[in-house]
């Protein structure tokens, strides 16, 4: 059901000036859990089984592009990019694969075999440091990285690859170095360019800012159509709203990873930004599987979902809370469950295929134990409701639903 609009039930301040992302403005979504995401200290790499299950979410989510890993890694990193690559050409999946590799022969290579061999074309996304404080630890010159530069962007796309250029903290390089490499790259045959926060430096204004310098300075006088992108990193929190500037600023892609995995505290987590660009009417697309999508990498990985994570935490659409709960209630009781969904919850639940769930503990009212009774199509007696609510208050946390059913059991006191 569509959740109410604003004009019926909510003023949106949101809306009150012309949105920052033009309405119809379309958003490509590039998903690094398998390969970004996996650089986080924590995780467990996922046996290829579980990849591949990954993978097909992911394609059930409408995410259009995938990075399958870095085969120039090892042996194995190589043979389950090859199994990837693989499944999405039997399947003739419509998510498209791309690999990272530094800016030498050796990594671009596997690219280019395991390319041929399954005969889909997979993206070079070669990358290399660019700031100035990387080139004074590296005692690297700007010509030596314009040099590396050419060499390994014509290398791959004379043999046949797709190219997808990177430079590491292009948030902290100057501009000079910014336009030199990704004008070098872009000559060379790179289609797409990607601009990073590797160290999370980044707030809004800044990616608005780098994203429009490269797209009126290096991009629009190529010549050329280039697709750009935008990488950033979480260690500021401002992930999500440094990609939607970048959006603003007129970056085509968002590179994101599935719970916010990545080195350090991670990416941009992928399924806040399904969800945001679902809710800012940018996507228009079936994001019931979203949970099962964070659930199955969390599982994977061995990492756990905080219970209070937006959309997909445990506790994200729970309310035990008297006062928010009985707002629900009424809601629920006015037989209107998009009202429900939305009276204390900025997030539709049912966007996500999920519902909103009312508990009963020790903040809770009678309403709770009512509602509770009511949808377990049990009697509310006096007597029962007092017993629950009584039980609540004494509780420290919320009542399972196996201690709220052996409540309902006791017998009625004479």
């Amino acid at each position: 059901m569509t959740p109410p609009t604003s004009s019926e039930y909510i003023h949106d301040w949101n809306l009150t000036a012309a949105p920052a992302i033009a309405p119809g403005t379309r958003v490509l979504l590039n998903d690094e859990t398998l390969r970004d995401g996996l650089q986080n200290p924590s995780v467990h790499d996922p046996t290829i089984g579980e990849k591949i299950e990954i993978l097909h979410l992911m394609e059930a989510l409408g995410i259009e592009q995938v990075n399958i890993g870095l085969p120039g890694a090892g042996a194995r990193a190589a043979e389950h990019v090859e199994v990837l690559a693989r499944e999405i050409a039997t399947n003739r999946m419509k998510i498209r694969p791309n690999c990272a590799a530094r800016t030498v022969e050796a990594d671009i290579r596997p690219i280019i075999e395991i390319s041929q061999r399954v005969g889909i074309p997979i993206e070079a996304a070669t990358f290399l440091g660019s700031s100035p404080i990387r080139r004074l630890v590296e005692d690297w010159t700007v010509d030596h990285l314009e040099r590396t530069t050419e060499k390994a962007v014509k290398f791959a796309v004379d043999h046949g690859l797709p190219s997808m250029y990177v430079t590491e903290d292009t948030i902290r390089t100057d501009p000079a170095t910014v336009k030199r490499l990704y004008t070098t790259a872009i000559r060379s045959g790179a289609r797409a360019i990607v601009l990073c926060d590797t160290v999370g430096h980044a707030v809004p204004q800044g990616a608005f800012n780098l994203i429009q310098f490269a797209v009126t300075e290096i991009v629009k006088p190529s010549g050329q159509r280039i697709r750009v992108d935008w990488h950033g990193h979480n260690d500021r929190g401002l992930a999500i709203a440094n990609s939607l500037a970048a959006i603003a600023a007129g970056a085509d892609c968002v590179h994101a990873a599935a719970n916010a995995l990545g080195e350090r505290v991670g990416n941009t987590p992928m399924e806040l930004m399904l969800v945001n660009l679902r809710l800012l009417g940018l996507i228009d697309r079936d994001l019931a599987r979203l949970k099962e999508y964070c659930e199955k990498v969390g599982s994977a990985t061995h990492t756990t979902i905080p219970p209070n994570y937006p959309v997909i935490g445990r506790d994200a659409f729970r309310t035990a809370t008297g006062v928010h709960a009985a707002a629900i209630i009424k809601a629920f009781h006015s037989k209107d469950p998009a009202l429900a969904d939305v009276v204390y919850s900025g997030v539709p639940a049912s966007l996500f295929g999920l519902d909103q769930v009312i508990e009963i503990g020790p903040m809770s009212g009678k309403s709770n134990v009512l509602f509770w009774l009511e949808r377990h199509g049990i009697a509310a007696t006096d007597a029962l409701v007092n017993r629950i609510f009584d039980a609540a208050k004494q509780s420290a946390r919320v009542l399972t639903d196996a201690e709220l059913q052996a409540l309902c059991s006791q017998p009625a006191s004479n």
